[in-house]
C-alpha cells in the first residue's frame, strides 16, 4: 500500500511538472526527507528510544541462551576424544536442539520487533503526513514531494522543508 502510494503520489507530480504548471513563476515547491524528520522529531525520538529499549530486552533474553550454547560446544570439543559414542552424541543432539532452540526464539523476537516498529511509527508517519499537508495549504506549496522517492534525481537545498515539518510537528 505505501509503495502503491508513493508511486502514486510521483505520478501526479511528474504529471504536474509536466503540464507546464510548476514552470510558473508563482508555483511553489517543497522536499522533505520524511526518514530525517520522523527521526528529528519529539515523537521520533521516543520511539526510537523505545525500539532501541525492546531490541535490547530480546537480546538479553537471547544472551543466557547463547551463552549455553558456546560453553556446551566448547565441552563438547574439549571431551570429544574421552566422552564415549553415546555420551558425545547426546551432547551434540542437545547442542543441535539448543542451535534450533535459539534460532526460533531469535526469529520470533525480531518478528516481534518488526511488528512493534509498524505499530509505533505508522501513526508517526500519518502525523507527520498531515503535518506536511498543513503547511502545504498554509504557504502556499503547489507541490511537496519526498526526497529519495524513485522519481525525485535532484532537488535544489533551498527546496527542503523538512526542518520546518519537524518544527510544526514538534509544536502540534
Amino acid at each position: 500500500m505505501n509503495r502503491i502510494l508513493k508511486l502514486s503520489l510521483a505520478f501526479v507530480a511528474l504529471t504536474f511538472l509536466a503540464s507546464g504548471v510548476a514552470a510558473a513563476q508563482d508555483a511553489k515547491i517543497g522536499v522533505v526527507d520524511v526518514d530525517q524528520a520522523v527521526n528529528a522529531t519529539e515523537d521520533g525520538k521516543k520511539v526510537r528510544d523505545e525500539l532501541e529499549r525492546k531490541a535490547r530486552e530480546a537480546e538479553a533474553e537471547l544472551k543466557p541462551m547463547i551463552d549455553r550454547y558456546k560453553a556446551l560446544a566448547e565441552e563438547i570439543q574439549a571431551k570429544k576424544f574421552v566422552l564415549s559414542e553415546d555420551a558425545l552424541l547426546q551432547k551434540q543432539g542437545e547442542l543441535a536442539n539448543l542451535e534450533a532452540t535459539i534460532k526460533s526464539r531469535q526469529q520470533e523476537l525480531e518478528s516481534k520487533l518488526q511488528n512493534e516498529q509498524v505499530l509505533l511509527v505508522t501513526p508517526l508517519q500519518k502525523k507527520l503526513a498531515e503535518t506536511i499537508a498543513s503547511i502545504g495549504k498554509e504557504q502556499g506549496f503547489s507541490l511537496i514531494v519526498q526526497r529519495n522517492s524513485p522519481f525525485v534525481m535532484y532537488s535544489r537545498e533551498a527546496l527542503d522543508i523538512t526542518d520546518l515539518v519537524v518544527a510544526k510537528f514538534n509544536g502540534s
